[in-house]
């Protein structure tokens, strides 16, 4: 494995010498200056090197993939109505509908100037849209594992012409068991394509991964395993566990949070906290993996209209939503694995934006702390509960302090969330494609 130079040449989308249609589309998005996975991963997918990269929640590995992928396979587009005409030729793997959907949505905006077709195929909802998707021919395929599994047995979808494979997420994948899955979806694979391995980590059991499926890939790496988000306030309390409740809700008081996902460890404390919430006049919703994705539609959709102010969920959550400018996060229970604390925390101060992350700890919860602590190589500000009479004032950096009075910060509002979730069914088609 071949660790990669920071190549930091591109510092617009625009020196990275994508497709005009393709450039064009970024320009349009209003993206301008690549972030640095960006900066490092586009030229060596470009230059067809399998690649093995870690980059933090939020920093837009999605793009650092799609849109070389775009570039290398326009060569093959075409308004043929023939499906034969658009085989698969490039299938992105992801762990959740929630991820599968937010990636889907991207590439569907960063190809829509190219006569190229797209699709998504995930579980949890009926086959009858995506199998006449997948008749009427893909060139790229978002799928999670065990759905895409149900067309290739079904004799739906061909993967013989797939160029380019992209496992996004990968360290998820295998803590949620996918890796026999894997391993069958790779049999059905060209050993000659261009592979790629996304992961917010790199444990030991993603470097073996590599090993197994990647060819000499070059290493990227732009945010180590145990790197919290920068952007983000992180404060605890101690609180006794059933002291919890009153805690939660005065922390979304005094703090005047006009939103925030709230995490619990199980599906069971997820349900019960969301039936204790409603009962005490809150506009909460609840998501976990027992919900229909009726029900997970429902809950995001009122969360983006601001009729639900607590979204209570699990980790299924920590990863795969994409909400713009979250105002917070609170964990109401610390998570096993502190590797999801960074997760959890990742949903808020995306893209740069600040963001607010509470945690409520129990005296049961002491080792837990100590572990995120030394995971993320600092220890949270444990503070009092904050006062009903003196609400929390932002930090003042010593640049700020020198210069005069710090200004006042406006209230973070978020105009217009958005989750992948909350998209339209997908298409069949990009723009362009008949």
């Amino acid at each position: 494995m071949t660790e990669s130079a920071a190549l930091e040449v591109a510092t617009t989308f625009a020196e990275l010498n994508l497709a005009p249609e393709i450039q064009a589309a970024v320009e349009s998005l209003g993206y301008v200056h690549p972030t640095p996975i960006q900066q490092q991963a586009i030229p060596l997918v470009l230059a067809g090197r399998d690649l093995l990269a870690q980059a933090q929640t939020g920093t837009g590995k999605t793009a650092a993939f799609a849109l070389p992928l775009l570039d290398r396979i326009k060569p093959h587009a075409n308004t043929s109505t023939s499906p034969a005409r658009h085989p698969v030729r490039a299938l992105v793997l992801a762990p959740t509908r929630e991820l599968a959907i937010q990636v889907y949505d991207s590439v569907v905006e960063y190809a829509k100037n190219l006569p190229l077709r797209c699709t998504c195929v995930y579980g949890g909802v009926g086959m009858q849209e995506q199998e006449a998707a997948l008749r009427a021919g893909v060139e790229v395929l978002v799928a999670t594992p065990g759905r895409l599994l149900d067309h290739a047995g079904n004799k739906l979808v061909q993967l013989n012409q797939v160029q380019f494979l992209v496992l996004d997420e990968a360290d998820r994948m295998l803590d949620m068991g996918f890796l026999p899955d894997l391993k069958r979806i790779l049999a059905l694979l060209p050993k000659q394509r261009q592979s790629l391995l996304f992961s917010a980590t790199f444990s030991d059991e993603i470097v073996r991964l590599a090993q197994n499926f990647l060819q000499n890939p070059m290493r990227v790496e732009v945010a180590r395993r145990n790197t919290a988000a920068e952007t983000v306030e992180q404060v605890a309390h101690k609180v006794p566990e059933a002291d919890k409740l009153e805690a939660l809700l005065r922390v979304v008081k005094v703090r005047d949070l006009a939103q925030a996902l709230v995490f619990t460890r199980t599906k069971i404390s997820a349900d019960k906290l969301g039936r204790r919430l409603l009962k005490r006049g809150l506009e909460a919703a609840i998501i976990h993996g027992d919900k229909t994705q009726v029900d997970r539609l429902q809950a995001l959709e009122g969360f983006k209209q601001g009729t639900i102010k607590l979204l209570v969920a699990t980790d299924i959550a920590a990863r795969g939503l994409d909400i713009v400018e979250l105002p917070a996060v609170i964990n109401y229970e610390l998570p096993y694995s502190p590797e999801d604390y960074v997760h959890r925390i990742g949903r808020t101060g995306r893209a740069g934006a600040s963001g607010l992350a509470v945690s409520l700890v129990s005296a049961d919860e002491d080792k837990l702390l100590a572990g995120i602590e030394r995971f993320i190589k600092r220890e949270l500000n444990i503070v009092p509960l904050p006062s009903p009479a003196s609400p929390p004032r932002p930090a003042v950096s010593p640049e700020e302090t020198e210069s005069g009075p710090a200004a006042t910060l406006p209230r973070r509002r978020r105009a217009e969330p958005v989750c992948a979730l909350l998209m339209p069914p997908p298409q069949s088609q990009l723009a362009g494609g008949q």
